[in-house]
């Protein structure tokens, strides 16, 4: 089975939706047709098979037939995140070797123009949607699924952007273990409003539900009112969001309900337990955390659905089929309560980077994917990630954990998001440093944190110094880009 065989293959009913975009309906059948008109017109262009196609395009039913038709003709689809620079999609496309660029009129003028990149562009304009209408019929190519699908690139937090390539098999495999996990099925509604470039929003909220035969909503950008609206009057069951989203949503301080949301999942970093809590009480429904990286297809881990407890703060437990264990500096693995990088093995672990044998072999080495986050695991085999390997801070001789005194500062009232790192000291080696976003209409001081901290965090821990701003610097999978704070 590959991707591209998705749609409709548990649809028992030919009217079935499959997509909804500003109020246009588009049932499965019509889905799939759109997508084989899509590989046919990439046949008739001359894409070989293993040939990169770049994909810049907005959240939308373009998106899905292009990615999918090009896979079905046996191409790679390179997602492009549409925040990027023309400088930033320049390397993108020359270090995947792209041959096509895929893209819209109104894109094409924001990034300049695609004839100055090293690729054919297809602008789908008027004329070239007529084209991929009329594409002749035409013999796909045999594609094993153990065959690269995709590359996508790492949001660069430790430097230059990698490309993760994953396989058929590898989306496939997080697919059926999201829906072993859950009890979602063709009667479900998910809201896609993550961008479809980026790995969470793709699998959870485009694969997953065409596997399942469910519908798909579909919001080319985020607006925070018109997702209550579409969550309370749409029959919406499944929305994911990443954490500043459900932030956004809570500042608006509506009470609602949605009576047929049965499941609200938090990723690409974590979020404050006590957003949480207020989500639970304002929104009576509880967000769920759950823990991946592109790496992985993404999904990793997800706190349970099958009624075992939730637990705030964790990102839950691995996927079936899915195994993790948390080593040391040997690869050893470290006992319950014990912080160590968290390391991850599956058929969703990616076949490697693209021309990066090196960090592949490092990466990979002993047959698991070394995540490069700090973590421990629980008697329970609960997952709580602690920040990342390279964040660690150590001052005079003591570890300290980023994500413990994030969590610390985002308790306090006045603090809508705070961000840690260490900072060189003559004497100490590192001390700590916070960037503080204050909540709307609240000027934290620092004696006032300090006083807050002493109570919750030993005094190596606190941070020396604060710094306070609008906002943080974040990559396209909402992490914030600490390499920028430094």
């Amino acid at each position: 089975m590959h991707i591209f065989d998705l749609p409709g293959k548990h649809v028992q009913n030919p009217r079935q939706v499959a997509l909804v975009y500003r109020g246009q309906k588009i049932t499965y059948p019509e889905l799939e047709r759109n997508i084989e008109q899509y590989a046919r017109y990439f046949l008739r262009r001359g894409l070989q098979p293993g040939e990169r196609v770049a994909l810049a395009l907005p959240n939308s039913p373009e998106f899905i037939y292009a990615y999918l038709g090009i896979t079905r003709a046996g191409g790679v689809v390179v997602p492009l995140n549409l925040l990027q620079t023309p400088q930033e999609l320049a390397f993108i496309v020359t270090d995947a070797g792209t041959r096509f660029l895929v893209t819209s009129p109104a894109i094409a003028h924001q990034f300049g123009q695609p004839s100055n990149l090293p690729v054919s562009p297809v602008i789908l304009d008027e004329e070239v949607r007529q084209e991929i209408e009329k594409a002749p019929p035409a013999s796909f190519p045999e594609i094993d699924p153990g065959e690269v699908c995709t590359f996508l690139y790492t949001s660069g937090t430790t430097g230059r952007p990698k490309a993760a390539m994953l396989t058929h098999r590898n989306l496939l495999s997080n697919v059926k273990s999201m829906d072993e996990a859950s009890d979602l099925g063709p009667g479900d509604n998910f809201l896609a409003v993550l961008p479809m470039f980026h790995s969470f929003g793709w699998t959870v909220c485009v694969l997953l539900p065409l596997y399942l035969g469910s519908r798909i909503t579909i919001m080319d950008s985020f607006r925070p009112k018109e997702v209550l609206q579409k969550l309370q009057e749409e029959g919406i069951t499944v929305f994911c969001g990443v954490p500043s989203m459900f932030t956004v949503l809570l500042k608006l301080r509506r009470q609602a309900t949605f009576p047929c949301l049965k499941l609200a999942i938090s990723g690409g970093d974590s979020i404050s337990p006590e957003y949480m809590k207020a989500f639970a009480e304002n929104f009576n429904f509880p967000v769920i955390e759950g823990y991946g990286l592109s790496e992985a297809s993404p999904v990793v881990c997800l706190n349970p659905l099958d009624g075992r407890p939730r637990k705030i703060g964790s990102v839950g437990i691995p996927l079936p089929g899915v195994e993790v264990k948390v080593v040391d500096g040997n690869d050893r693995e470290l006992p319950p309560g014990e912080v160590g990088e968290l390391v991850v093995r599956g058929p969703n672990v990616m076949r490697g980077y693209h021309n990066r044998e090196e960090e592949t072999r490092t990466v990979l080495r002993g047959g698991w994917l070394h995540t490069g986050d700090l973590a421990h695991r629980d008697r329970d085999g609960y997952v709580f990630i602690a920040g990342r390997q390279k964040e660690l801070i150590i001052t005079a001789g003591y570890n300290v954990y980023p994500k413990e005194v994030e969590r610390a500062l985002e308790e306090h009232p006045a603090v809508a998001e705070a961000a840690v790192i260490g900072v060189p000291h003559p004497v100490k080696g590192e001390t700590v440093k916070a960037f503080i976003v204050p909540e709307e209409g609240c000027t934290p001081d620092k004696q006032e944190l300090l006083r807050f901290l002493k109570e919750r965090l030993a005094g190596y821990k606190i941070p020396e110094t604060f710094v306070f701003t609008t906002e943080l610097p974040r990559g396209p999978g909402n992490k914030v880009l600490k390499r920028l704070l430094k």
